[in-house]
């Protein structure tokens, strides 16, 4: 089998890269959604949900950073323009949402989706002991399903 200069098979590093750059795709699409919710939010809730979805934002903003250095460490290129983004994205584009329960919606379904594309990075990282890889992934999971959790619990009130 041949080894990158990781020591990480070189075959399943590209297929980590290609998931990997579909998953950086989809986060530049839910930062944007989180840019615009923060910009659009309006309501009672305003002042609460402004400041969350900021911290949301500048989390995201961390972790795209974060895997496509993970890319660029693997021997890839990140995908860095918004073609590309679009392509490669699943997650809903959330466009001129003001309401507060709407855009809480929005947060939630997004990081379902992302967990779905991590926990399948995660799986094929452990197959390869890409443990770089698989270290991140963990880490974005558990935060993201807390989250989650915590964001079902204010739309229940």
């Amino acid at each position: 089998m041949k080894t990158n200069i990781l020591g990480l098979p070189v075959k399943g590093t590209e297929e980590i890269v290609n998931e990997l750059n579909s998953l950086l795709s989809n986060y530049q699409v839910y930062y944007q959604n989180l840019r615009g919710i923060h910009w659009n939010i309006r309501g009672k809730r305003f002042f609460d949900l402004h400041v969350k979805f900021e911290e949301l934002y500048n989390d995201s903003q961390l972790k795209v950073d974060m895997i496509a250095e993970r890319v660029l460490t693997l021997g890839g290129t990140p995908l860095h323009t918004f073609e590309d983004y679009i392509k490669h994205n699943n997650i809903v584009v959330g466009k001129n949402i003001s309401n507060d329960e709407k855009a809480v919606h929005l947060i939630v379904h997004s990081l379902s989706h992302l967990l779905v594309l991590e926990r399948e990075i995660l799986n094929k990282s452990a197959a390869i002991n890409d443990e770089g890889s698989n270290a991140m992934m963990s880490d974005f999971i558990s935060e993201q399903e807390k989250t989650i959790w915590m964001m079902q619990a204010w739309l229940e009130e």
